[in-house]
């Protein structure tokens, strides 16, 4: 079976991909639809993005995310949680100016505050992903079959299970710059789990960073654990969204 791991970038989703038999390859996509579609039927997908979308945004998040960060020690800050979909379909346009952004993630937060309890806004760092998250929700809305074949997963929750339930010692990003240190710890333990350093050590696909591309490599040994029923999902067994699309952490 195909199996495929994914996390958003600059220009749309990297995705890091091993075919029955093949080495793992690398490509950038526009969009989520376009990256499925390129995959075979019967592909499982991991993806470093929020699936299943609550009406009413708890303390501590969704479900999943109380659920990781214990976990996770240093790193668990890495976990946020999810506003409302309502909040997240709060402002739709494209942005042609700055001040339109923050004028829409002001809007953002406003209903998130109204559809939360505790009341609570938008973080930046959150609202900077919104637009992905709308994306995969949208597909999965309308295409309910790709619901048993799409999981969420996250990269450092990934790394803690890879890691024997021990978190990673070192941060990818130190204010928001690339950390050669934590880069090469999770390069590391990728080459415990069958990754060539050559692979891991290439320049990523035009789009996507360095992070990215280290991210989009643990989600597909993630996709390869659910399709051998190694994964555990948390909750086990997963909540459900209103719709009906399971939301769950998988590692």
């Amino acid at each position: 079976m195909t199996v495929v791991g994914v996390d958003g970038c600059k220009a749309g989703w990297i995705a890091v991909r091993r075919d029955p038999g093949a080495v793992p390859s690398a490509a950038v996509f526009p969009n989520f639809a376009a990256l499925l579609d390129a995959l075979p039927a019967d592909a499982t997908v991991a993806v470093d993005m929020p699936i299943g979308l609550p009406d009413l945004s708890l303390r501590g998040g969704r479900g999943p995310e109380a659920l990781v960060r214990p976990l996770l020690g240093n790193r668990q800050s890495s976990v946020f949680a999810i506003p409302s979909r309502a909040a997240l379909y709060a402002h739709t346009d494209g942005f042609t100016t700055i001040e339109a952004w923050y004028a829409a993630h002001r809007q953002a937060s406003e209903v998130a505050k109204a559809t939360s309890d505790p009341p609570r806004g938008v973080s930046i760092q959150a609202f900077g992903i919104f637009a992905k998250i709308r994306e995969i929700d949208a597909v999965l809305i309308a295409r309910p079959e790709l619901r048993s074949r799409v999981f969420e997963s996250h990269p450092e929750v990934a790394f803690c299970r890879l890691n024997c339930d021990q978190a990673m010692c070192l941060p990818k990003k130190i204010k928001g710059v690339i950390n050669p240190a934590g880069m090469a710890e999770r390069k590391a333990l990728l080459c415990q789990h069958g990754y060539i350093r050559d692979f891991l050590d290439r320049t990523p696909p035009r789009g996507a960073a360095a992070d990215d591309f280290l991210d989009a490599a643990v989600m597909m040994l993630i996709a390869g654990r659910i399709a051998s029923g190694e994964a555990k999902p948390f909750p086990d067994p997963p909540l459900a969204d209103r719709i009906g699309i399971p939301v769950a952490i998988w590692a």
